[in-house]
């Protein structure tokens, strides 16, 4: 047999090997949901304090499937209309949705220390988030961890028929943002998402969207550790937003974006 033949009939034999091995690392994810309902009071002219209250149900599967809830509120300072510090804490339960009724999987308890910092260019408006996580783990089976972890996320909305978010505005959203881990794998995850946005008055929000988060760690392959994909997923978020204003707070110098504190 000629070598060419013997290379022709190996190529496809590889890429098959190579495809099927990717779909045991990568196996194909459902659609999954996420459900967003947060209570913002931002910070003002004449008070730099402000906070946040959220809850938040993932679901396996486009909105049902439920397996993942948050709880979560934090306390946010203005250092000028550019700067925000910001800390806060959550709990966060992942089960079985299949067997809910086993109890949770894990649960988790998490603090955060983060600094925004916000540009403004004409329409555009672009959000820097750096955030440090302490969080702390309960297993099924008693056990518990301690992990640590950064994230950068960078922020864009674009405002279509008003120069800023007002209300009756209706806008693009969309950010990146990337998770390391300190033990390794340094490069834990990382969550892409898009949406559309409107407001309806000066307190109420809406914002519908898609988000692929990707988790990575370590697979041992012949003798060595390779960084492989392994849990891909696609969602829908829908997120509800309600802001709350400072009694007798004055006209913002610049406009405050309705970020996903997430």
């Amino acid at each position: 047999m000629r070598i060419s033949t013997i290379a022709g009939l190996s190529l496809p034999l590889l890429l098959a090997a190579g495809h099927a091995r990717a779909q045991v690392l990568n196996p194909v994810q459902p659609w999954g949901s996420w459900l967003v309902g947060t209570v913002q009071l931002p910070g003002s002219a004449t008070n730099r304090w402000g906070g946040f209250a959220e809850v938040q149900a993932r679901n396996n599967n486009v909105f049902s499937g439920y397996f993942y809830r948050e709880l979560k509120g934090g306390a946010t300072f203005d250092i000028d209309p550019n700067f925000t510090l910001g800390v806060a804490g959550g709990h966060y339960t992942t089960s079985d949705y299949q067997d809910l009724g086993a109890g949770p999987l894990n649960s988790e308890k998490r603090l955060w220390e983060q600094l925004i910092l916000s540009q403004y260019s004409h329409r555009l408006k672009i959000e820097h988030r750096y955030r440090i996580e302490q969080r702390w783990f309960t297993f099924r089976d008693d056990r518990t961890e301690f992990r640590q972890r950064f994230r950068y996320r960078v922020n864009a909305f674009l405002p279509l028929n008003h120069q800023k978010i007002e209300p009756g505005t209706v806008f693009l959203v969309a950010y990146d943002e990337i998770f390391l881990n300190p033990k390794g794998p340094v490069f834990e995850r990382n969550r892409v998402y898009g949406g559309v946005g409107y407001q309806f008055n000066k307190h109420l929000f809406l914002q519908v969207g898609y988000v692929n988060q990707a988790n990575y760690n370590y697979t041992a392959s012949q003798g060595q550790f390779i960084l492989q994909n392994t849990a891909a997923k696609n969602n829908v978020v829908v997120n509800l937003t309600y802001k709350l204003f400072h009694k007798n707070a004055k006209a913002q110098p610049v406009e405050k974006l309705p970020s996903q504190p997430d």
